[in-house]
């Protein structure tokens, strides 16, 4: 371990006791958790007008080919940068982030979480709480992520998500993001599907086919699963292209029609995916996964327009609702909720979460339903809520009754 002596403080104080006296304190554990080599790391969020590229900066302890050393994550709007810093650079790095970039940085230590705030004339304020449980910082140096979907997969060249060297395109980096997860939760949804299984997948709406290439492959090569995958879309030119990429690549098993969803023959189908499917259409996917009694059902909507146009409520929040903004996600909210006691009506556990962090993508939740017993309950439950909120129809609810 190095000790860390000498360090600069480069920040010039502006006179004001507050910020002379938080900004000394926070430099103050900054020097001594580096002279004492304890380990720690920050994040850095809110940009100043100034800062229009990085998003945000993680920097922690690292020990690197047996050296201490500080690692700094920078999180740009299409791809993440990694560099190492000595103390002293990092000193320097710390100071000039809150002077030019930043007005917020979280500090945690094993015990300690310290936050700083800048207001635009660079007051500062400084809160610090106790850890309720210590949580010791790692310092192993962080190694790149594996995922699921390799980079040189040719198809991803061929539909422009990587170039001809194999790499993923800086334009592309949260699309490839967004596969992976995507990928990483199915396949953990699938985990009890024993390999050389026949199962049947409808994509409904699969578009340039992205995520229906990366899953097919995957459950193709790595869960050995004899798979036949469809993707239905409107668009012919869409469809084409993915039926010729799909044949170059001797993907037997997976075809592409040109059909709507309510065109759509679910039949015999194992499992009804939809991601970014817009609006009702989400309910019409869903719709023909519950009518095909499928195992799995995977959504991830966009765009709530049908719940908010019906919604005329008088309640309690119609105080707060009067916002256009604020009822707008809670139409989002009751929209997806809605959905999901439906389908459990219908017989399946559902789950709602954020399945991609949202500064990559605001296409983000994702809803999957397994089946399973119905909840005698859950229709009750539904009505019980639109009628609070004069939700006059849903649309998941014409379409299975």
């Amino acid at each position: 371990m190095l000790a860390t002596e000498g360090i600069v403080h480069l920040y010039k104080i502006k006179g004001m006791s507050e910020l002379q006296d938080n900004r000394r304190l926070w430099d103050e554990k900054i020097n001594r958790l580096m002279t004492e080599n304890q380990s720690f790391r920050i994040t850095f969020s809110r940009q100043r007008p100034t800062n229009r590229d990085v998003k945000n900066v993680y920097l922690k302890t690292a020990l690197i080919k047996n050296q201490v050393k500080y690692s700094a994550t920078y999180r740009y709007r299409t791809k993440d940068e990694v560099k190492n810093y000595t103390a002293e650079e990092a000193t320097a790095l710390i100071q000039d982030l809150l002077m030019h970039s930043f007005l917020s940085a979280v500090l945690f230590t094993d015990t300690e979480e310290t936050t700083l705030l800048l207001s635009k004339s660079d007051k500062a304020t400084m809160i610090t709480r106790q850890r309720e449980v210590a949580s010791p910082i790692s310092i192993a140096h962080d190694r790149p992520k594996q995922y699921l979907v390799t980079q040189k997969a040719s198809w991803m060249q061929t539909l422009g998500l990587a170039g001809q060297d194999g790499k993923i395109l800086d334009k592309s980096q949260d699309k490839y993001r967004q596969i992976n997860k995507y990928v990483e939760i199915t396949d953990h949804l699938l985990k009890d599907v024993p390999p050389d299984t026949l199962f049947t997948i409808a994509d409904m709406g699969s578009g340039k086919g992205y995520l229906t290439f990366a899953l097919y492959e995957h459950l193709v090569t790595t869960r050995k699963l004899r798979l036949k995958m469809t993707g239905y879309e409107l668009r012919e030119d869409l469809v084409t292209l993915c039926y010729q990429v799909a044949a170059r690549e001797g993907f037997v098993g997976l075809t592409f029609q040109q059909k709507s969803i309510d065109e759509v023959d679910a039949r015999d189908t194992d499992m009804v995916i939809a991601l970014h499917a817009c609006d009702i259409a989400t309910d019409m996917a869903i719709a023909k996964g519950i009518q095909a009694g499928a195992s799995y059902i995977v959504v991830s909507p966009c765009c709530h327009k049908q719940i908010r146009q019906s919604m005329d409520h008088e309640n309690t929040l119609s105080h707060i609702l009067r916002h256009g903004i604020l009822e707008e996600r809670m139409a989002e909210i009751l929209t997806d909720g809605l959905r999901s006691l439906i389908m459990e009506g219908h017989g399946y556990r559902t789950q709602v979460f954020e399945f991609i962090s949202s500064e990559h993508t605001g296409k983000n939740l994702m809803i999957t339903g397994v089946k399973g017993k119905p909840d005698s309950t859950a229709f009750e439950k539904a009505e019980a809520i639109m009628k609070e909120f004069g939700i006059s129809r849903h649309a998941l609810f014409e379409l299975v009754g």
